[in-house]
């Protein structure tokens, strides 16, 4: 079950304006509390933003879809929620690993919640930190857009090296992934 919900999880950019319930943010929160951490050090923090204002300021400060031509949000269309993932430099100097297993951790909680995500880390970093008052010792890694998906996506089959997203005529963003084949070996090359 958890292998068919990796596989079937796609990210979306397009969000219904739908409100994302707290305790399902608080989830996502508490499972990447809970997800491994480099010698269990536990650099990271998190911020909920789920304030309309915020929300609206925090969108500015990300940069979206760049491999899909033409690709536009409406303000009906935008996420209603995002968590944004902190390290601490004064636990860590460096985020390690921590911060993808964190954000995938969060993207299958919201999954299973009926939520989609786009883990962004595309991001004006500066801007974000002054946005949310964020302490001088905490370091934007990445940030988590959240909500009710007003769009599908799905994964298919790379043809030769081309990794472009493309929507067929169901309207459907298309997803290439290299197939098995390709990436996996096994014992030694």
């Amino acid at each position: 079950m958890i292998y068919e919900r990796i596989t079937e999880r796609r990210t979306i950019r397009k969000f219904t304006q739908q409100v994302v319930p707290k305790e399902a943010l608080i989830n996502c929160v508490d499972a990447a509390r809970m997800s491994p951490s480099g010698s269990n050090l536990q650099p990271l923090k998190y911020i909920i933003v789920a304030e309309k204002k915020l929300l609206t300021s925090v969108f500015s400060t990300l940069s979206w879809a760049r491999s899909i031509p033409n690709y536009k949000h409406t303000p009906n269309e935008v996420p209603t929620a995002y968590i944004v993932i902190l390290l601490d430099k004064k636990i860590r100097e460096e985020a390690g690993h921590d911060p993808g297993i964190a954000a995938m951790s969060i993207s299958m909680v919201a999954y299973e919640a009926g939520l989609r995500s786009c883990i962004l880390g595309s991001v004006d970093r500066p801007k974000l930190k002054e946005i949310l008052n964020i302490p001088e010792h905490l370091q934007v890694i990445l940030v988590i857009a959240l909500g009710y998906p007003a769009e599908k996506s799905k994964a298919v089959e790379m043809i030769g090296n081309d990794t472009k997203y493309w929507f067929d005529e169901q309207g459907i963003l298309n997803v290439p992934k290299r197939k098995l084949e390709e990436i996996l070996v096994w014992d030694s090359f």
